[in-house]
């Protein structure tokens, strides 16, 4: 259907505005949740029973020696 030919009737145009907004929410709704905020360097460091700085990845997750070794083998 050419764009001449989809705006002479007004209903037309109508439904077909209405499915380029829905699309429009629909796509706008799965976009990706923004990234958490980096720890102010300020911020008291999360430490181990033995008092020592917890190992974190760049996200501020920790992670142990089971996580490394997981993926030294997946490759």
């Amino acid at each position: 259907m050419g764009f001449a030919r989809l705006f002479r009737s007004r209903w037309a145009a109508v439904f077909w505005s209405a499915g380029i907004l829905w699309t429009a929410y629909d796509v706008a709704d799965t976009a990706p949740a923004p990234a958490p905020e980096a720890a102010s360097p300020n911020a008291t460091a999360p430490q181990t029973a033995a008092g020592e700085p917890a190992t974190q990845d760049a996200t501020g997750s920790g992670f142990d020696m089971h996580d490394l070794q997981i993926l030294a083998n997946a490759g």
